[in-house]
């Protein structure tokens, strides 16, 4: 069973926005913090965002910054992505992940214990 579920993707013209969700399935478990990652054809995955919960400190690429926001709920192991302004290059699939040994390299994704299947996201200009 994949213990973290990813929603939201589809198919935006570039200018767009999206809300990606990402909820824990089954599984109970205890997260420091989530994250965002995508990978595109042919490319290797890459960070894309991530919150910390004791803190309640986010951080993000220097692609992605103000134009995507991430926010959660750490109880519910539960986060989001709010993607605006959106352009093609944004276009992979996305992967939402739980860092349960509280990391201190957050853009790894090797420093990540759980992950979702991924949801799609398609920009065409």
């Amino acid at each position: 069973q994949v213990p973290l579920v990813e929603s939201g993707g589809g198919l935006v013209q570039a200018g767009g926005s999206l809300r990606l969700s990402c909820a824990a399935s089954g599984r109970t478990f205890s997260s420091y913090g989530m994250g965002w990652f995508r990978q595109a054809p042919g490319k290797e995955r890459e960070f894309v965002a991530a919150i910390r919960w004791s803190v309640g400190s986010t951080y993000y690429a220097d692609s992605v910054k103000g134009r995507f926001t991430i926010s959660g709920d750490g109880p519910r192991n539960a986060v989001y992505l709010q993607m605006n302004l959106l352009k093609p290059v944004d276009t992979a699939v996305y992967y939402c992940a739980a860092d349960l040994h509280a990391s201190s390299i957050l853009e790894y994704p090797a420093e990540y214990a759980l992950w979702g299947q991924g949801t799609q996201v398609t920009v065409v200009s």
